[in-house]
C-alpha cells in the first residue's frame, strides 16, 4: 500500500532558518497547474474554479494594495499629529497637528500662517507666557520627554510583542526573497506591532525614516494575504512573486512613486522576477498609490510630500557642482555604511547589545537635546527636506529665502532674479551647518538599533542639507561675480539663474544613492517624488557619480552590508572569477567520515531513524548499494521524519525493523519479516548533480540562477558529494579573505 496517494500536511514544506528549493516549487507548481487544466474541462463548476485560481494573483494584488495603502495613509497622517504633540496641543481639537489647527482657525493671517490662538505651546499652555527664558527651557524639557516616552513606548512594544519588528527589514526582505525562510518576519503580530512602533519611533524625532520599514509593512500585508489561497500558502516560490509585487507597492506609498517601486523591487530587492510579477507589481503599486491619494495624508491632493515647482532651467555649467554632490553623495555612503557596520558589530559582540531599550533612551537623548536648539533639526525630517528643496517665492516667509530685495523691482511673482543674500540666509547657513554634522553622525548610531528605522529619508536630509549650502554659494557667486567666464554665457545680471533648491535635490539622490547603491530606480523615485521631471539629467549624473565613487571603495550597499552582517546565505550577483573546481568545495573533504547516504532497499525504518538524530542535514542521497554508490534521487529530512511518523500512526505492522524501500516494486523479503514502507512519492529522481570537474564559477552561476538548495557531485554516475548552497558562500567568502563562518544559516 501506498499511504501517500493523498499527500498530508506539512510534506514538501521548510523548517525555520532554511534555504527553500526554487525548482522543487515551481515543478510542484506546475504539476497543480496541469492537474486544475485536467479538471476544467470535466465540468462548468471545474472551469469556474480554474478561473477564480488564475484571476487569484490579480485578487492578491488588489488586497496588498488596499491595505498597504491605507495603512500608510492612517501613518503618515498619525506621525504628523504626534510629531507636533511634542511642542503643543490644538485646543479645538485635540487630533489636530499644528498645521490642520491653524488652517481651520479663522485669525490666521498669511505672514503668520503658523501662529494661531487655538495652537498653544505647552509652557504658555501651563504658565501663560509666550516668551522668556522659563518659558523655552519649559518647551525644552518637554520636548525631550515627549521625545524619550514615544522611543520607551516603541522599543518596548518591540522587545515584548515582535523583535522582528525593528530595524529597516529591507535586508531580510532581500534574504527571505531569495529563497531563505525566516518564520514569523512577516506575520501578524509583526504587522501589527511594526506600523505602531513606525508612528511611535519617527514621531520621537530620532534620525530614522519610515521608508523602508513601510516595504516590511507592505511585505506583512502581503504574506497575510497569500495565507487566504493555498495556490500561495503552499508553494514558497509562488509566495516569493507576491511579496516582490508588495514590496514594490510599500516603496509606491512610502514616496508617492507608483513606478519608482516596481524599480526598486526589480533592482534591489527581488531575487526572481518573471515579467508576470512585474505586470502584476504595476498593479498593486497602482493600487496602493490610489488609496494613498484618496485619503490625502498630506493635505495638498497630491500622492507626494516634497512637490516643488522650479520656473528655471538648468544650465550645462552646472553639471560640475552636480557631480561635485554626487562624489559627496558616495564618500558619505561609504562612510556611513562603514561607521554603521562597526557600530552594529560592536553591538552583537559586546554587552551593549543586550541593553537595546537602554541604548534607545541614551540615543534618543542626546538627539532631543541637541535637535531642539537648532529650528532645522527640531522639526521632522520630512518637514526639513521639503523646505530645503522649495524655491524661494514671493511669499516664503522661510529663513532661508530672506534676500535682500531691490526695490524698484517689477518682474512676474514667479520670476525672482538672483538677489543678495540677506542676514536670515547667512545664520541659516551656520544652522544647516550644524544640522549637517549632527545628521552624519547621530544617524550612524540609530539605524540598526531595537526599533523601525528607514535609512531614505536620512541620507536624503544629508544630501538635501549639504545640496541646499552648495546652491546657495553658487547663486552668490552667480550674482556677484557674473562677469566670471563660467557665468557670462548663462547668467545675465538681473536674471534668474541659479535654483539652490534644485541642487538639494540632486544632493538627497546623490547622498541615497551612495549609501544603497542604487540607481534607475532612485532617480525615476526621485523625479516622481518632486515632479521634477526636466531635471531628469543633472538627478541621473549624481546618482552615476556616487555610485561609482562608492564603489571605488566597495561594492555592497548598506543592505548587502547588514545581510553579510547577519551572516544570512544570500548569493549577490557579483561575477565569481576565482578558478577552483567542485571537487574542492563539495564534502565529505579529506580525513572527514564519508557521506550520510541511503540505499534504495536494504534500509530499515530503524536505520533511517537513528541517521535522522545523528545527523543536521537537510536531506539524504539515495543509491543503489553502498558498494556501487550509484545516485537514484536525493529525499528532503523533513519529508522523511513526517512521513515515518505517519506510517508508524495510520500503517498497520510498520515498525523499527522495516524495510525502506524507494523502488517502484518492493524488495524480495521472506514472509516472515514485518511489512516494508514504500517512500518512492518523496524521492526526488531528478536531483541537480554536476562532475567533480566542473569550474566553481559554473557552479555558482547555477546555483544563483536556478535558486539551488543543494547539488550532488558525481563522477560516471557515481556519487562523489554534495555541495550546499552554505558550502559556495563559505567557498566566497573564503576566496575574498572573510571569514567563512560567518555565514550561519543553511
Amino acid at each position: 500500500m501506498d499511504f501517500l496517494d493523498e499527500p498530508f500536511p506539512d510534506v514538501g514544506t521548510y523548517e525555520d532558518f532554511h534555504t527553500i528549493d526554487w525548482l522543487r516549487e515551481k515543478s510542484r507548481d506546475t504539476d497543480r497547474h496541469r492537474k486544475i487544466t485536467c479538471k476544467s474541462k470535466e465540468s462548468i463548476w471545474e472551469f469556474i474554479k480554474s478561473l477564480l485560481d488564475a484571476w487569484s494573483g490579480w485578487l492578491v494584488m488588489l488586497l496588498i494594495g488596499l491595505l498597504s495603502g491605507t495603512l500608510a495613509g492612517v501613518i503618515d497622517l498619525a506621525v504628523d499629529w504626534m510629531t507636533d504633540l511634542k511642542e503643543g496641543v490644538c485646543l479645538s481639537a485635540l487630533w489636530y497637528s499644528h498645521e490642520q489647527c491653524c488652517w481651520t482657525s479663522n485669525e490666521t493671517t498669511f505672514a503668520d500662517r503658523d501662529k494661531c490662538p487655538q495652537w498653544q505651546k505647552w509652557a504658555e499652555l501651563m504658565t501663560g507666557y509666550t516668551e522668556g527664558a522659563g518659558v523655552y527651557l519649559l518647551n525644552y524639557f518637554l520636548y525631550v520627554l515627549w521625545a524619550l516616552f514615544f522611543s520607551f513606548l516603541a522599543v518596548s512594544l518591540v522587545r515584548v510583542f515582535a523583535p522582528y519588528a525593528c530595524g529597516s527589514g529591507i535586508p531580510e526582505i532581500k534574504t527571505i526573497l531569495s529563497g531563505f525562510i525566516i518564520r514569523g518576519y512577516l506575520g501578524k503580530w509583526t504587522l501589527l506591532i511594526k506600523t505602531v512602533t513606525l508612528v511611535l519611533a519617527v514621531s520621537s524625532g530620532l534620525s530614522l525614516g519610515k521608508e523602508g520599514p513601510l516595504v516590511h509593512v507592505a511585505c506583512c500585508c502581503g504574506n497575510l494575504f497569500c495565507s487566504l489561497f493555498s495556490k500561495y500558502s503552499k508553494n514558497e516560490g509562488k509566495r516569493r512573486e507576491v511579496l516582490s509585487a508588495a514590496a514594490a507597492a510599500g516603496v509606491s506609498v512610502a514616496f508617492g512613486a507608483p513606478i519608482g517601486g516596481v524599480l526598486f523591487s526589480l533592482e534591489e530587492v527581488s531575487y526572481y522576477f518573471p515579467l508576470k510579477t512585474l505586470w502584476r507589481s504595476f498593479f498593486a503599486a497602482l493600487v496602493a498609490a490610489f488609496t494613498l491619494r484618496s485619503i490625502n495624508p498630506f493635505g495638498n491632493n497630491r500622492l507626494v510630500l516634497f512637490y516643488v515647482e522650479y520656473h528655471t532651467p538648468w544650465y550645462m555649467a552646472e553639471l560640475v557642482p552636480f557631480i561635485l554632490l554626487g562624489v559627496f553623495g558616495g564618500l558619505w555612503g561609504t562612510l556611513f555604511i562603514r561607521c554603521n557596520i562597526a557600530w552594529c558589530r560592536r553591538r552583537k559582540t559586546t554587552r551593549l547589545g543586550k541593553y537595546p531599550v537602554l541604548e534607545v533612551i541614551v540615543v534618543t537623548g542626546i538627539t532631543a537635546v541637541l535637535a531642539f536648539p537648532n529650528p532645522y533639526t527640531r522639526r521632522s525630517t520630512s518637514e526639513l527636506i521639503s523646505e530645503l528643496f522649495n524655491d524661494c517665492g514671493a511669499l516664503e516667509s522661510s529663513q532661508l529665502c530672506d534676500y535682500i530685495n531691490n526695490p524698484n523691482m517689477t518682474r512676474p511673482v514667479d520670476d525672482i532674479p538672483d538677489r543678495p543674500a540677506g542676514p536670515g540666509v547667512y545664520s541659516a547657513l551656520w544652522q544647516l551647518t550644524l544640522a549637517l554634522v549632527f545628521k552624519i553622525v547621530i544617524t550612524i548610531f540609530t539605524f540598526g538599533m531595537k526599533i523601525p528605522s528607514g535609512l531614505f529619508i536620512p541620507s536624503m536630509a544629508v544630501g538635501a542639507i549639504a545640496g541646499r549650502i552648495v546652491g546657495i554659494a553658487v547663486e552668490q557667486m552667480a550674482y556677484h561675480h557674473h562677469d566670471w567666464i563660467i557665468f557670462k554665457n548663462w547668467c545675465r545680471p538681473g536674471a534668474d539663474c541659479v535654483t539652490p533648491g534644485l541642487y538639494a535635490m540632486v544632493g538627497a539622490a546623490a547622498c541615497l544613492g551612495g549609501v544603497t547603491r542604487m540607481t534607475v530606480s532612485l532617480v525615476v523615485i526621485m523625479f516622481e517624488l518632486t515632479g521634477g521631471l526636466e531635471y531628469i539629467v543633472p538627478l541621473m549624473a549624481a546618482a552615476v557619480t556616487s555610485k561609482w565613487v562608492a564603489d571605488a571603495f566597495g561594492k555592497e550597499g548598506i543592505y548587502e552590508a547588514h545581510i553579510q552582517l547577519n551572516g544570512y546565505p544570500y548569493l549577490d550577483q557579483d561575477e565569481f572569477t576565482h578558478r577552483t573546481l567542485a571537487t574542492d568545495v563539495m564534502r565529505p573533504r579529506r580525513n572527514e567520515p564519508p557521506l550520510a547516504v541511503l540505499t534504495q532497499d536494504s534500509t530499515t525504518v530503524e536505520d533511517v531513524e537513528t541517521l535522522i538524530k545523528d545527523t543536521d542535514y537537510n536531506g539524504f542521497p539515495v543509491v543503489v548499494s553502498r558498494e556501487s554508490e550509484r545516485l537514484i534521487g536525493f529525499v528532503q529530512r523533513r519529508d522523511l521524519i513526517l512521513n515515518i511518523k505517519n506510517a508508524r500512526q495510520k500503517q498497520d505492522g510498520v515498525v523499527s525493523n522495516s524495510v525502506v524501500y524507494f523502488t517502484e516494486d518492493a524488495p524480495q523479503i521472506p514472509a516472515s519479516n514485518p511489512q516494508p514502507l514504500k517512500l518512492r512519492r518523496i524521492l526526488n529522481l531528478s536531483p541537480f548533480t554536476v562532475t567533480d570537474h566542473t569550474p566553481m564559477e559554473t557552479v555558482v552561476d547555477i546555483f544563483r540562477k536556478l535558486g539551488l538548495r543543494q547539488c550532488l557531485v558525481t563522477r560516471s554516475g557515481r556519487l562523489l558529494g554534495i555541495i550546499t548552497k552554505k558550502d559556495v558562500l563559505r567557498h566566497m567568502a573564503h576566496m575574498m579573505n572573510q571569514d567563512p563562518e560567518s555565514i550561519m544559516f543553511n
